[in-house]
């Protein structure tokens, strides 16, 4: 959470017809999915825009940190781009903490949209410069596939809806694991990327959250031990709910005689929270739900029935305005 001395901002809406800046602040990117991803783009009525650099292939990662740095920060600072999308997560985006000039982001403010290994930016853009971010479909991941984009929450979260939920009923995939009601600041990410960030200055605040949490192709133990790590770093303590992604392919074996659910129940249903599982944002199979990160949210379990509320507007409506919001998020 930020400091008391940090305010939360929170960026301009995006409209249709707007640029999008498509950024690489990972691991390199294929020029067929890049494009795909921007046609996917334009049929949702976004301009794509990008640089040639973005192409740049150094060992795994899409060029060096000071280009992917500068990608970032240039994206940030230009006039004609309302909204910053990543291309794809993979890894790299740790490098970019020292990198970046942060004060530079701060004064030009504006959506960020990732997932994955960008959990580290969409945490840190928000513990250190208090700026709303966004957990949703990337590029070449998710606009450049049919079904990928869930579009309602998609506009919902962008456009500056005020009060508004994410469609997890029937068919959704979405459970309560442990029943009850909070409310708290949506904020979270990739589970493997939030403990890598432990005993680093970049460590991540957890206390009054509601705490999304998800991964991909790890094992159940490798949950487990995450989780613990969590909880045994005091990440847990003072987590107001937690809400699960739809953790694909987190399996050992197809025969293992044990589910996901049964191994994060038995870490978390003791702290006394409102605990979901499934709510796919992030590694999906379809249908890609953005979350905003930093604004107020509810989450209510009963009887495997799970509401999310998001309580408040994550963007400022005014046009070309950023909205300073000082009221406090704890």
């Amino acid at each position: 959470m930020p400091s008391p001395r940090v305010s939360r901002i929170k960026p301009p809406a995006l409209r249709p017809g707007d640029t999008v800046g498509i950024v690489a602040p990972a691991s390199n990117v294929k020029r067929v999915e890049l494009e795909a991803g921007c046609e996917g783009l334009r049929r949702a009525g976004y301009r794509p825009f990008y640089f040639d650099s973005i192409l740049e292939q150094d060992l795994y990662f899409a060029g060096s940190a000071q280009r992917r740095a500068r990608e970032l920060e240039d994206m940030f600072a230009r006039e004609d781009v309302r909204a910053i999308v990543c291309a794809r997560g993979g890894y790299g985006s740790n490098y970019l903490l020292e990198a970046l000039d942060w004060e530079k982001i701060k004064a030009h403010p504006k959506i960020f949209v990732g997932y994955s290994d960008l959990t580290t930016l969409l945490t840190y853009l928000y513990d250190r410069l208090g700026l709303v971010t966004f957990h949703g479909p990337m590029v070449a991941k998710d606009w450049a596939y049919q079904d990928r984009v869930d579009f309602s929450s998609w506009q919902s979260a962008l456009a500056g809806n005020s009060a508004w939920e994410p469609a997890l009923g029937a068919g959704s995939g979405a459970t309560g694991l442990v029943d009850g009601a909070a409310e708290g600041i949506l904020y979270g990410g990739c589970l493997s990327i939030l403990v890598a960030s432990l005993g680093t200055p970049y460590e991540i605040h957890t206390e009054g959250t509601i705490l999304f949490l998800e991964d991909v192709a790890a094992k159940p133990y490798q949950i487990d031990r995450m989780l613990m790590q969590l909880k045994l770093a005091g990440k847990l303590t003072g987590v107001r709910g937690i809400v699960f992604g739809e953790m694909q392919d987190c399996i050992q074996t197809a025969n293992q005689g044990y589910v996901l659910e049964e191994i994060v129940t038995r870490i978390v249903g003791e702290l006394g929270v409102p605990v979901a599982y499934g709510v796919r944002s992030g590694h999906v199979t379809a249908g890609n739900i953005t979350l905003p990160f930093g604004v107020r949210a509810g989450l209510e379990v009963r009887g495997g029935r799970v509401s999310l509320k998001i309580l408040e507007a994550a963007v400022t409506a005014v046009p070309g305005q950023a909205q300073d919001s000082r009221e406090k998020t704890s």
